[in-house]
């Protein structure tokens, strides 16, 4: 078998969610396979994707509700000549996607030369992508269960969602993060950051400050709150960083949008967390990826409609409620919170996606 032959195209862009399942999975196989990677100019793909996997990028934009959305669709699914060029040119004998607008083209180009799809879909409610196209697939793979209800005419695995490698390391708490016994929060709002979290958050900081919370606050690459100048060694602000695996694990809350890349790593750390979904995500995913953690009490889902300073503070309030045993607080609700994701063990990702992604390495 020559390793020449074995190119893998991964096509994955846009947001976190999407990119980093894919480089989980690039890195277990990237021994076995010539690995290509499919994204967008101008997005978090040339930030975040190494170079060693042959980062390629297509022009397209966001398809957004304007009077030029149909133009938008239409340029997207024209490129999929594009993309059938360069499956040609790089012999790709197998692709896979994480969903998003650009896997739509790609997976019609695969299926015009008959080269194997795999899909990977992270969300409980399955995005369009996924929806319409996945009976291309030759694998959808599910990080949910119950995802597979949606999807009656797709060849389904359970698989759950790979997370980056550090996830799966006991990481130290990073030294920049700020010192002291007051409880530890992660504030943050995806990849993309989250105007409103931000600006509820930060009309709350002298209430969190006076109750000696320590704080790290992502907020994103373009939501730096310049009109929020605190001084204090219990808060720290930063744009972004990749050290999310090491903050989660050792801290005490996280408050954040709940996309499928952050509830999975929710359950993986067994954090409680304050969940405040996008509204305007398709389908209405966030809140429904929301009330996985919610239904079984290991979360609190907040509507962003009915987000308020008071109703933060009041619900902070009744998290960190505690009473002193032996000298020391207990927090009660926060324990309850973190038992209750101990119920969630079963949704982690096992190694099957290597599998039937090396699977394929026996056909060529």
């Amino acid at each position: 078998m020559s390793k020449k032959r074995n190119n893998l195209l991964i096509a994955a862009s846009g947001t976190g969610g999407h990119i980093f399942p894919a480089l989980a999975l690039s890195k277990k196989v990237e021994k076995d396979w010539n690995i290509y990677w499919l994204g967008v100019q101008q997005r978090l793909d040339s930030k975040i994707v190494p170079r060693k996997y042959n980062l390629l990028t297509l022009k397209l934009e966001t398809p957004k509700r304007n009077i030029f959305i149909l133009f938008k669709y239409l340029k997207i699914l024209f490129s999929t000549f594009k993309i059938l060029k360069i499956i040609k040119e790089k012999k790709i004998n197998l692709v896979f996607t994480t969903g998003g607008y650009i896997s739509a083209p790609t997976i019609l180009a695969a299926s015009l030369l008959k080269v194997p799809v795999i899909i990977h879909e992270s969300n409980l409610i399955p995005g369009m992508v996924t929806k319409y196209f996945g009976f291309l697939c030759k694998f959808v793979l599910l990080g949910f269960k119950n995802t597979n209800s949606y999807l009656k005419n797709c060849k389904t695995i359970f698989t759950g969602t790979p997370l980056r490698e550090e996830f799966y390391k006991i990481n130290p708490l990073p030294k920049w993060v700020p010192k002291g016994k007051g409880p530890l929060l992660i504030v943050m709002g995806g990849s993309q950051g989250a105007k409103v979290i931000n600006e509820i958050f930060c009309e709350s900081l002298n209430f969190l400050l006076k109750e000696n919370f320590r704080i790290v606050h992502i907020i994103g690459e373009y939501n730096l709150n310049k009109s929020v100048k605190i001084k204090s060694n219990n808060y720290v602000q930063k744009k972004f960083t990749n050290q999310i695996a090491s903050l989660m694990q050792n801290c005490d809350l996280v408050i954040s949008r709940s996309g499928a890349g952050t509830i999975n790593e929710l359950i993986q750390t067994g954090k409680p967390s304050i969940l405040i979904p996008y509204p305007n995500s398709k389908n209405n995913h966030q809140e429904k990826n929301a009330m996985i953690l919610s239904s079984i009490g290991g979360a609190i889902l907040i509507n962003q409609n009915k987000l308020s300073k008071v109703f933060f503070e009041e619900t902070l309030k009744r998290i960190f409620k505690f009473q002193l045993k032996k000298g020391k607080p207990k927090f009660n609700n926060l324990d309850l919170m973190k038992e209750n994701m101990k119920n969630l063990n079963y949704l982690k990702s096992k190694n099957e996606i290597k599998k039937l992604v090396n699977y394929f390495l026996k056909e060529f």
